[in-house]
């Protein structure tokens, strides 16, 4: 990879200055306090909490008061917030900027989780353009200095497309960047992303950074991003499963180096046992639940490399640290880099499928009285997007 002529570049989030124009995309049972941390050790960018419904946080449950819960040493401190309902919106943005719990907040637009369109909400609710205007609107105004900034998918389907208007509201309503991940919600993660709705969303919204998202699974992809779109950066999602050095990556590209993480089997898992290190002190010393949370990461980090059938099962079952040190201690740690076969696409993808979306959503883009009880039913704790 040449990346010699990529000058270096950060981003500008109202107030906050990003070394790297790179923001990790919040991704539910992911984007934890232990994972945020792991990934911030490789390289810079702006790392967002798991989606926070907005109803649990007003009410203070209390999983949603751990998820908000940042480590001393994560700075800026930014979270994610999903509503669909106004005032529960806006005063969960009051709350966070008036208790100091977040340096930057951003709006989940993006979810295309069945049971939340269904609902109106997620990657739905942009449709009802008044709602959406509504909500953004709020939610700036009680952030106060506070940047708030959205995240957003093309629209429902092909016939159906948001994008465009919703940024121009949300710009109009002062948010401080718009990210767009450019798949349609019937599309979920699947083909490929339409890379020109990235570029048609700049030339529109033109007064703030906008930000693309969709298959990024190297460095290379993310310059080629921003120079066939003239996006101001990009959003990682599931091109860093398992692979959190890909920050590192994204930071050289950007500062015009050419540098490219190629860990060895060694390397990879003392990043595999840091990451489970990490969840056991967010999970306050639990120890058995950190090694839950791990297994489902097994299979991305070790994509690629000569780890047996039995091995693999066994750390998809580890029960401790003892139990998962056992077994890294089988492995072959000088084994090299193995290239292709540990890069391209991880994460399921999912097919494309017509949304689920309430009775006769789509026959109007304003809210009927009759969606508003459906609304308050969408908040429900799913991420995507």
């Amino acid at each position: 990879m040449s990346t010699t002529t990529m000058p270096t570049r950060g981003l500008s989030i109202g107030p906050i200055d990003v070394a790297s124009p790179v923001v990790l995309a919040p991704m539910a049972g992911i984007t934890n306090t232990a994972y945020r941390r792991l990934c911030r050790e490789y390289g810079a960018g702006l790392y967002v909490s798991e989606m926070i419904t907005s109803r649990a946080l007003v009410e203070r449950t209390p999983e949603s008061m751990r998820l908000i819960t940042h480590h001393a040493s994560e700075t800026p401190r930014s979270i994610q917030l999903y509503g669909v309902e106004p005032n529960t919106v806006a005063e969960a943005v009051t709350m966070l900027v008036a208790e100091d719990r977040a340096d930057h907040i951003d709006l989940n637009f993006g979810c295309p989780v069945p049971k939340v369109t269904r609902r109106g909400g997620g990657s739905a609710l942009p449709w009802k353009i008044g709602l959406f205007r509504d909500i953004v609107e709020r939610a700036v105004r009680a952030a106060g200095d506070v940047p708030v900034t959205v995240k957003m998918r093309k629209g429902i389907d092909g016939d159906h497309l948001t994008y465009l208007e919703a940024g121009r509201a949300a710009e109009g309503a002062g948010v401080a960047s718009v990210a767009l991940h450019a798949r349609t919600a019937s599309e979920f993660y699947s083909g490929h992303a339409d890379w020109s709705a990235i570029e048609t969303l700049k030339q529109t919204v033109t007064s703030v950074p906008v930000l693309g998202n969709g298959d990024i699974w190297s460095a290379a992809d993310a310059l080629r991003m921003v120079d066939e779109t003239g996006c101001d950066g990009v959003v990682v999602g599931r091109g860093c499963l398992g692979r959190p050095w890909l920050f590192g990556d994204l930071a050289a590209a950007f500062r015009g180096e050419e540098l490219k993480a190629e860990p060895t089997l060694g390397e990879v898992a003392t990043a595999f046992r840091r990451h489970a290190e990490l969840l056991v002190e967010f999970y306050d010393g639990d120890e058995p639940h950190a090694c839950r949370d791990i297994r489902k990461h097994v299979a991305w980090y070790f994509k690629g490399y000569p780890v047996g059938g039995d091995v693999r099962a066994s750390l998809a079952a580890v029960e401790s640290l003892q139990m998962m040190d056992d077994l890294l201690a089988t492995l072959d740690w000088a084994q090299p880099y193995p290239g292709e076969a540990a890069e391209g696409p991880r994460g399921r993808a999912g097919s494309p499928k017509k949304p689920s979306l309430p009775d006769r959503w789509l026959e109007s883009r304003d809210l009927d009285e009759a969606f508003k009880a459906e609304l308050a039913a969408a908040e429900l704790h799913h991420s995507g997007g």
